[in-house]
């Protein structure tokens, strides 16, 4: 069952972004090379604490998973896709660091990713973090009372493909708000005026992630996924609203 948020539950939201927002921006500020993975998801516990929210991730079991997820952010870097937990690992130029995370503020909730390139990319790693932008642009735009969730995932799969990279399968954004993860899921492909109708206060996390390479998966043994071939990937999400007039970023960078 989708639940729909009220004028409250979206002021509360909104405080709860504005509280992602600060975390992701300060920490995109402090990420370059010979920062340690481990060292960051430390700044962003300090952070989410002194704002008065907690992490959303840390404890967190998603079906399927083995165990509770140990840290406040992923932190997946190059051909790892998503849920890479914070290691010693050391960021070195021309590296792409995935940041994703989530913020429980006073029981509201918030998800938001970025990709970064660290120092020197190559050509092929900055068209990749510019096309992925893109595609949630374009997903944003469509996220309109009366349009469906193939028109999301239509308007991703359709902008990612222009520009010659692949939509990742197997993952897929969530409805959030109340919890971390609710119904909807949302794909990053479909067809246009197909499945649900999107009605206001629906709350949407949007979270395209693309390969240059192959568009399948492998889990880690760290229970992160990465691309099958070890091809570069990067991913973008924000927390939207539907509203009766138009989409509203509720975790906007």
């Amino acid at each position: 069952m989708v639940c729909l948020k009220n004028k409250n539950d979206l002021e509360m939201l909104r405080q709860s972004g504005g509280v992602l927002i600060y975390v992701l921006k300060t920490l995109a500020a402090e990420t370059k090379p010979g920062v340690s993975l481990k060292s960051l998801d430390a700044r962003a516990r300090k952070l989410i604490e002194e704002c008065g929210a907690k992490p959303s991730f840390l404890g967190y079991k998603p079906n399927g998973a083995l165990q509770p997820y140990p840290a406040a952010i992923c932190t997946s870097v190059n051909n790892q896709i998503v849920h890479g937990p914070p290691s010693d690992y050391i960021l070195k130029d021309g590296d792409i660091l995935k940041i994703d995370f989530g913020i429980d503020y006073k029981s509201y909730f918030t998800d938001g990713a970025v990709t970064l390139g660290i120092g020197e990319i190559s050509s092929q790693a900055a068209e990749l973090i510019k096309t992925v932008k893109g595609a949630l642009e374009q997903a944003i735009e469509v996220c309109l009372p009366g349009n469906h969730l193939g028109d999301i995932g239509w308007a991703i799969e359709q902008y990612v493909s222009a520009h010659c990279f692949k939509v990742i399968r197997g993952l897929t954004g969530h409805g959030v708000g109340f919890s971390l993860h609710e119904e909807p899921i949302v794909y990053n492909y479909g067809e246009k005026g197909k499945g649900m109708e999107l009605k206001p206060g629906m709350v949407l996390a949007i979270e395209p992630m693309i390969s240059a390479g192959s568009p399948e998966i492998k889990q880690l043994d760290d229970e992160s996924y990465a691309t099958k071939d070890g091809s570069l990937s990067a991913h973008f999400e924000k927390t939207i609203a539907i509203t009766k007039t138009s989409p509203e970023v509720l975790t906007p960078f």
